[in-house]
């Protein structure tokens, strides 16, 4: 754990995080989808048009799909939705075939985390539907106190609304008392614009600690169990599971 200097303030009441390659594994999933996405507008593999579609498929991860595909057909409004639409559908069968399974040592995080007070959201760029259909296959709406998508939200991520909306919806009163974890450039720019007081940058997937820094993360953790221990560093004064006091 690194990367930051520790800061004080009033204890961290609201933890945030991002979905996949912080909480949950996807297995390659996600990217699948955006594949067989393209692939339904003529983009396919093998082919310099899907490498370069691929590309900045990674360099947007975290952002609301439906804008990724906007991103990705400019001026095309029709064929991003038909596209958006291939990527929920895609992405659901793959859930159906293969199921999910959270990050070795997440669960008991938000187990934690929950015991001890905090509150929990999950941010995520997928729609609301997917979202609910990703915490039903892994059992986890008794861990969360919300869990937001870019439908939830004027703008997703990179912007910082999603952030914003759990704090105002879960009562907290200082931006200083939450605290955000999440793999991409987008998540960090959005709990680094809301204000959170740690933004950590997660090292388990998504973009590198380099595009994590230039995003603006605070701190560094190879993992979401470092995520506790982190929190207490920085004085928190709820008690974290595994941290003594």
């Amino acid at each position: 754990m690194g990367g930051g200097d520790q800061v004080s303030g009033p204890p961290i009441t609201l933890a945030c995080f991002g979905l996949f390659g912080t909480a949950a594994q996807d297995a390659g999933m996600l990217e699948r989808a955006f594949a067989e996405a393209c692939a339904t507008q003529g983009i396919v593999p093998g082919t310099t048009d899907y490498a370069h579609y691929m590309v900045a498929v990674h360099q947007t991860l975290g952002e609301p799909a439906v804008d990724v595909f906007r991103g990705l057909f400019p001026g095309n409004p029709g064929r991003a939705e038909a596209a958006a639409l291939s990527f929920e559908r895609s992405f659901r069968a793959a859930i159906d075939r293969h199921g999910l399974l959270p990050v070795p040592g997440a669960q008991e995080v938000l187990e934690g985390l929950r015991e001890s007070g905090v509150r929990i959201c999950m941010i995520t760029g997928l729609s609301r539907r997917l979202l609910g259909i990703v915490l039903d296959t892994l059992g986890w709406w008794r861990l969360v106190d919300l869990a937001l998508s870019p439908e939830d939200v004027p703008r997703g991520c990179p912007w910082p609304d999603q952030m914003l909306a759990a704090m105002l919806r879960l009562g907290v009163e200082d931006v200083q008392e939450a605290a955000y974890a999440g793999s991409t450039t987008s998540g960090i720019r959005c709990g680094k614009r809301a204000g959170a007081r740690i933004v950590a940058g997660v090292l388990t997937g998504g973009h590198t600690r380099d595009r994590l820094r230039e995003a603006g993360a605070t701190h560094f953790i190879t993992r979401i169990t470092e995520f506790p221990s982190l929190l207490a560093s920085a004085g928190t004064e709820a008690p974290v599971a595994g941290v003594p006091r």
